[in-house]
């Protein structure tokens, strides 16, 4: 649904996106990624067709944003950063108006507006003016305007910005639903929202692309990713270090092998040293890689690392 090839945005002297290539189909939902300034939210709006690509191309559906802008943007449903509306509108009138840019009217349009409102919990604020409204409802209006047409691509710069834990949970699930039949990108700066929506992730770093894959392959990158955290009475460093490398935690002791490839076979040879010794096991678990390490460790810089 979504083809990216080189794509390329300069300004001035200053690449703020360098030759990003990358594919979504529909079914996918894509975390987009990055610390702030990395390229997410221009990447978007060359997606969207909002800005001209400096070099590169953009295809959502078949069709080139930049050659056949309005078939592409048939396809899409955008929401932009900062949620932009008409703070003067009823959330109803906004949405009414919304549903009208995108050609659908009469009973089209009554069934678009009852459908995003009921998607996004608007029943409660529906006659009150977008100015009135708490930074989550602006936030919740504004994605249901990019709902209005059941767009087949959604195209989402931090679509949880703003809003409160339940509210968060809420947009979650419904992306999680949506992406069942659509093909999605959101950007995010919170990890979390890779585990609880995201199919696959990119993480993008000044500019470049330095990391693609599904969360539990972004999380096999961890340096924890496959250790095993032991606590023992008797259990000693000296003894463990026959089994992998040991770092002693003051009390437990996390075990790393000798040899990535061996991950699997780590926490059984440890269940078997600890059966040789004789040693009374009071917790033992395998770690699960962290993604907001491997997160740091990729984007940040060398002399900010040390």
């Amino acid at each position: 649904m979504i083809r990216i090839e080189n794509l390329v945005k300069s300004f001035g002297a200053k690449r703020a996106v360098d030759g990003v290539s990358f594919n979504v189909e529909r079914g996918e939902v894509l975390g987009f990624l990055g610390p702030n300034g990395a390229g997410k939210s221009t990447t978007m709006r060359m997606i969207t067709g909002f800005m001209p690509p400096t070099a590169g191309k953009v295809t959502v559906g078949g069709h080139d944003v930049v050659e056949s802008p309005l078939e592409a943007k048939r396809l899409i449903g955008y929401l932009p950063e900062n949620a932009a509306s008409y703070p003067d509108m009823t959330v109803k009138g906004f949405l009414e108006f919304a549903a009208e840019l995108r050609g659908l009217g009469g009973s089209k349009r009554k069934t678009a507006v009852n459908r995003v409102v009921e998607l996004c919990f608007l029943d409660s604020v529906l006659r009150q003016s977008i100015d009135t409204l708490s930074k989550g409802y602006k936030h919740r209006t504004c994605l249901a305007q990019a709902l209005i047409h059941d767009p087949e691509v959604l195209i989402m710069d931090e679509p949880t910005d703003g809003l409160d834990p339940n509210q968060k949970h809420e947009v979650r699930n419904l992306i999680r639903t949506l992406g069942k039949n659509k093909a999605i990108v959101f950007s995010t700066h919170i990890l979390e929202e890779v585990d609880a929506a995201c199919t696959r992730a990119i993480i993008i770093d000044r500019g470049k692309i330095v990391a693609n894959g599904t969360p539990e392959e972004l999380r096999d990158m961890s340096a924890l990713a496959g250790a095993v955290t032991l606590s023992a009475h008797g259990a000693t460093a000296e003894k463990l270090s026959s089994v992998g490398r040991v770092e002693d935690l003051g009390g437990a002791f996390r075990i790393f092998p000798h040899d990535k490839s061996r991950s699997p076979e780590l926490a059984r040879e440890v269940v078997e040293l600890v059966a040789r010794e004789g040693w009374k096991v009071e917790g033992m678990y395998s770690e699960r890689g962290e993604l907001d390490e491997v997160f740091r460790r990729i984007t940040l810089p060398d002399t900010v690392k040390r």
